[in-house]
């Protein structure tokens, strides 16, 4: 697994889980301040939460464990009216390796659900992972490995699992690798051979692929052995209320006095 992928997972654990929680932050790096001042005197962070200047937005600080001071930036937009109105986290940024600089940076939307997510994971001040939530769960990452500003990697999340995965390998700009996974694990893998952005081979994971026919197998066969026992209930729930039918219909009237 790569630097940036760990960044990536640190920062979700970071975030916490998409939709509540709102976790601290932990460092891992001994506190260093050393950002830049503007000519006002007033220090530069590099802050990517758009709240400067605008009326319906508060911003708040705070220092998480291990920073000496406050790395933590929540801004706060005022929404709705009358009884209706509140503060709904829209962004929210953190300076992870306390150099005064913000280096991850999560939007929100007004429900509180997430949106997107930007990372410097090297510390380079340009950011170099995208994550992308769909309803609240993640749902894409792009990764720039080489540091040419582009994503050069694209995972893919179905039902917060990992479906596929792109890769530039060549660095060409174009994917050459696919990976496609099925319930989280890893079934095949495509390249690209002659750079025309189509698999010209496949290769088969075939235990991974046993396993999981298998486990479909099995699903198929209960769900026709449950088909077959309710259709047997239900012919002789059938067959019992025409013998009751029958019965009726067979017993003598009453004899005249």
């Amino acid at each position: 697994m790569t630097r940036q992928e760990l960044f990536a997972l640190a920062a979700l654990g970071l975030f916490g889980a998409a939709c509540g929680s709102d976790p601290g932050f932990e460092g891992t790096k001994a506190p260093k301040v050393e950002a830049t001042r503007r000519a006002d005197g007033s220090i530069d962070d590099r802050s990517m939460c758009d709240w400067r200047g605008k009326g319906d937005r508060e911003a708040s600080e705070t220092a998480g464990p291990g920073a000496i001071q406050p790395n933590v930036r929540r801004v706060w937009q005022i929404v709705g009216t009358g009884e209706d109105r509140h503060k709904a986290l829209v962004c929210r940024e953190i300076d992870t390796n306390f150099d005064g600089v913000k280096d991850v940076v999560r939007r929100y939307n007004e429900k509180g659900e997430s949106l997107h997510e930007e990372a410097d994971s090297n510390y380079d001040g340009r950011i170099d992972t995208w994550i992308t939530f769909a309803t609240g769960r993640l749902a894409e990452v792009k990764i720039d490995a080489d540091r040419d500003g582009n994503p050069d990697e694209w995972k893919y999340y179905s039902g917060g699992k990992l479906a596929r995965i792109k890769r530039d390998t060549n660095r060409d700009g174009k994917p050459d690798v696919w990976e496609i996974y099925r319930m989280g694990r890893l079934e095949r893998m495509g390249v690209d051979l002659d750079a025309d952005e189509r698999v010209d081979r496949w290769d088969h994971d075939n235990e991974v692929r046993r396993r999981v026919e298998d486990e479909e197998r099995k699903k198929e066969e209960q769900a026709a052995a449950e088909a077959a026992r309710k259709a047997a209930e239900d012919q002789a729930a059938a067959d019992k209320a025409n013998e009751g039918v029958d019965g009726a219909d067979s017993a003598e009237p009453p004899k005249k006095k």
